[in-house]
């Protein structure tokens, strides 16, 4: 018995487009109208009204209980509980399918709310599943964009690859003067041109065919997914059409270096040539960098005439790298090192830190030393009292401490003071080891007795040896004011 073959798709793969809720439905209804051929439709709805006018061959009427076919009213939990009610009839429609285009648009009730469950439907039924959904225009209220997100959010864990694609962007391939409806057909246009770039690169003969598998390998399990469409015209339309799929204005400002795997149609006339082509890709690869596998059809497409049409798919962008490495800060870090206390030493005190600045000063232009502006002069009147008391005892007790804990001021040594013959002391007496505890000095008040004493609060400055009869051993002041 010979065996007959379903040649009404070509590549043997079964792909099936299901637009949900309106903006779906009418992404459907424009597909058909452009005659995208090898795929089947459906149009699943909670709007009655809104599936009657639908041309796709297979209805599913959402929820019919729960929404009487009347809509669910911008309310995702409705949309939701809807298909969980068809959910029987929506693995009927799905059953067999190698390939499922989920579309929708995001931000209402039934697409947000029933998007997700039918593509966790049709995963669960083995099929490769990408979902092309679109997100509010700014102008709408932000509480629709909240929704369109968590819609989002939902979705992205229940599909091999998706692809969100902002309204506003869509704008900017019309003028101000484009009337509403139009603009609104542009939307359908361009998930209509996503649905077909991916889906002639499977299905259609060419001069280059792609098996489904390699497109399985690009897309599957690959998450968030960039698609970029252009075209190019005149002597150098392979590398224009190139360049104006990667700026392609619904790649919102995205790049697709990076990407694991890049899907590529190339579609011409019959005038395309190889050139051209090695052109186009040379472009697509250099942008991708040389790691990323592409994988791309030629379809011949006499209706462009003059033009060459690529549409791009990139997917399996890492997203746990954060911040791109050319934004990356390159300076060294600064790095403070916290001296340890040592055995004995209270945490109180402040600790020594140093840190390493990412400037440099050139040599010569060093900054003075912080420290070195605090050192004492290198011969110190020990019995002056109007020298800094740090510096008269300049051996007192820092020198017991860890050197990362001394105070860098606290350097001098012991020297031989130079005193007048006429004082109490010798002439090259030696300094008396300073006390082990700094104290401070009271200052005398004008009243005070100077040549019979002084009131006890006020106690005369002693000399640190021999006797004060002599006013040499007196302070500056009092001896000024002696003589």
């Amino acid at each position: 018995m010979p065996i007959e073959l379903d040649m009404s798709h070509s590549s043997g793969a079964r792909i099936r487009v299901i637009g949900v809720g309106g903006a779906g439905g009418n992404a459907v209804r424009t597909m058909i109208a452009r005659g995208l051929e090898y795929v089947d439709f459906i149009a699943a709805n909670t709007d009655n009204q809104a599936l009657l006018k639908n041309p796709a061959q297979v209805k599913i009427n959402l929820g019919s209980s729960i929404t009487r076919g009347l809509g669910a009213g911008a309310n995702p939990d409705v949309g939701r509980a809807a298909v969980e009610e068809s959910i029987g009839e929506v693995r009927e429609a799905l059953a067999g399918s190698d390939m499922v285009f989920v579309t929708a648009g995001m931000g209402g009730g039934t697409g947000t709310g029933a998007a997700p469950v039918i593509a966790r439907e049709a995963r669960d039924l083995g099929a490769l599943v990408v979902a092309i959904v679109t997100k509010p225009f700014s102008y709408e209220n932000k509480y629709r964009m909240a929704v369109a997100e968590d819609g989002i959010r939902a979705l992205r864990e229940h599909v091999d690859a998706l692809i969100v694609i902002q309204n506003d962007r869509i704008l900017e391939l019309a003028d101000e003067n484009t009337p509403f409806q139009k603009s609104l057909e542009l939307v359908d246009e361009v998930l209509y041109n996503a649905t077909k770039g991916i889906a002639d690169i499977i299905t259609r003969e060419g001069l280059l065919n792609v098996d489904f598998a390699d497109v399985v390998t690009v897309m599957k399990n690959q998450g968030d997914a960039l698609i970029g469409i252009g075209y190019g015209s005149g002597p150098n339309r392979a590398l224009e059409a190139a360049q104006n799929a990667l700026n392609s204005p619904i790649l919102e400002d995205m790049h697709i270096h990076g990407a694991k795997g890049i899907l590529v149609n190339i579609s011409g006339s019959s005038s395309l040539t190889m050139h051209e082509v090695r052109i186009a890709m040379s472009c697509i690869q250099k942008a991708a960098g040389e790691e990323a596998n592409l994988i791309h059809g030629i379809v011949d497409l006499d209706e462009l005439d003059d033009q060459i049409s690529v549409t791009l798919v990139a997917t399996g962008f890492d997203r746990s790298g954060g911040q791109n490495d050319s934004l990356k800060d390159l300076r060294p870090p600064i790095t403070i090192n916290i001296a340890k206390p040592a055995d004995g030493v209270r945490d109180t005190e402040a600790p020594v830190i140093t840190a390493e600045h990412r400037t440099s000063q050139a040599p010569g232009n060093h900054s003075p030393d912080r420290h070195s502006l605090l050192k004492p002069p290198q011969k110190v009147d020990q019995t002056d009292i109007e020298v800094p008391a740090v510096w008269r005892d300049s051996t007192s007790e820092s020198s017991s401490l860890p050197v990362s804990r001394q105070q860098p001021v606290l350097r001098t040594t012991t020297q031989p003071i130079p005193i007048k013959e006429s004082g109490g002391l010798s002439k090259n007496a030696a300094a008396e080891p300073p006390s082990q505890s700094l104290k401070p000095v009271k200052h005398p008040t004008p009243d005070a007795d100077i040549d019979g004493g002084q009131p006890e609060a006020f106690p005369r400055p002693r000399a640190r040896q021999g006797s004060a009869g002599s006013g040499s051993n007196q302070p500056s002041f009092l001896r000024k004011i002696m003589d």
